[in-house]
């Protein structure tokens, strides 16, 4: 996975306001909920009392209750009210859940994958996205494979006459996105089937976005030849454009095995002159929606689901010409992951020189010989030892931090330091 990035992890209709929402992304257990006012909570999904699993639990004003004793957190991780202990109970400091930063922009969901910043990047798409004039519709789902191997797919499309070509679906495609009308479409098998040479290809690399332009041509037959854009830009996203197609998908980890898509399709052009009913044209959009998730993608997945390697990375794959996009987008990924290693282990640094002048400027605590008795009154009676044993328990301090700000996890998503996290 790629650190420092916003990965978008949900649609914005996916999280409700009265109810939170589960999700695994990046490896991590999530549950997103709403305060009173909307605005959008995202937090572990894990109660460390028990380890209960929140999204099951209710949002209680601007709180989330836990689904098995009702323990109530806060925006901020916060525990507020333990009930067993009652409104006047003292709640151990511990007794906290990590929370993440996220927005809400473009429809979707972004999650902040990375080292904690004062001041966060923006989220910004391709201007071809950003200034996109026609209307969407955009829907999600799942797929057992590892998400290097879901975008280098969508990187070049020379595959697609070998994998889609004989569903019912696959016909309806290549009719008419290949058919010519002096044979009334006829021949849409016959000319998508010898599409197959990449001609005129060209990449070009701006940051953290790569463009690719190339012809998918008959040989010998210049009059059947077809023009692709393609876009992709870190963390996760691809952008074809191709004849009236034109399609935006996220490929963001679930974990190291899974891989969540969200994909939107963008309205055809002049199908608002063919269909002037709105609610017509939304279920055509629909329905192509459903086509994709249930026949073209499924066809790619079998065949990424048995590719080995699973990941793809640098020297695993033997590529060529027309595979030019993907070798810039492995390039890219390492390269990423490289600087946000080395950003990590500066701001570490840093750190630990801050903490080093501290201790030297620090007095040396006096010796009051007095000890810590229950005598000073640090007895369970005033609830004490009570948050002590529990701090204890969980291996900190009563007044420590949540995991989310301490160096150790976040450094770890940082830097990309984790074993299991390629």
């Amino acid at each position: 996975m790629i650190p420092n990035q916003w990965y978008p992890i949900l649609r914005t209709e996916d999280v409700k306001r009265d109810a939170p929402t589960g999700v695994k992304r990046l490896g991590e257990e999530l549950v997103l909920w709403r305060d009173l006012s909307g605005k959008l909570v995202c937090q572990s999904a894990r109660c460390p009392h028990k380890g209960a699993n929140l999204s099951g639990g209710r949002v209680v004003g601007n709180s989330l209750a836990c689904p098995y004793h009702g323990f109530r957190y806060d925006a901020g991780g916060a525990c507020r009210l333990i009930p067993a202990l009652g409104t006047e109970g003292r709640i151990p400091a511990s007794l906290r859940i990590d929370t993440y930063e996220v927005r809400e922009q473009h429809g979707l969901v972004w999650l902040w994958w990375g080292e904690q910043r004062e001041e966060l990047p923006d989220i910004e798409l391709p201007h071809e996205l950003a200034e996109h004039p026609r209307p969407y519709r955009t829907i999600t789902w799942s797929r057992p494979v590892h998400y290097t191997r879901y975008i280098e797919s969508l990187l070049e499309f020379y595959h697609v006459t070998f994998v889609h070509r004989d569903h019912w679906a696959n016909i309806i495609d290549y009719t008419f996105m290949y058919g010519s009308w002096r044979k009334l479409w006829t021949d849409g098998r016959e000319r998508y089937i010898a599409a197959n040479k990449i001609v005129n290809h060209r990449v070009d690399v701006d940051g953290t976005t790569i463009r690719s332009t190339f012809d998918q041509c008959e040989e010998g037959n210049p009059s059947n030849i077809w023009h692709f854009d393609l876009i992709y830009q870190a963390p996760c996203m691809t952008h074809v454009r191709q004849g009236l197609l034109e399609v935006t998908t996220w490929l963001t980890p679930i974990d190291e095995e899974n891989t969540q898509a969200i994909m939107r399709l963008w309205e055809y052009p002049l199908l608002k002159r063919m269909v002037p009913v709105k609610a017509l044209r939304t279920l055509i959009l629909k329905a192509s929606l459903q086509m994709e998730k249930h026949v073209q993608d499924q066809q790619d997945n079998a065949i990424m689901a048995r590719q080995e390697p699973k990941v793809s990375e640098r020297g695993v794959n033997k590529l060529i010409a027309p595979d030019e996009m993907n070798a810039k987008y492995l390039q890219m990924r390492d390269r990423l992951k490289a600087e946000a290693r080395a950003d990590a282990e500066a701001r570490a640094a840093e750190r630990a020189r801050e903490a080093a002048a501290g201790d030297a400027t620090a007095p040396a605590p006096a010796d009051s010989g007095n000890g810590a008795s229950p005598a000073n009154g640090s007895s369970p009676a005033n609830g004490t030892s009570a948050t002590n044993a529990a701090s204890a328990a969980n291996g900190t301090s009563p007044g420590q931090a949540p995991a989310a700000a301490r160096p150790g996890k976040a450094a770890a998503r940082a830097g990309g330091v984790s074993e299991s996290a390629p």
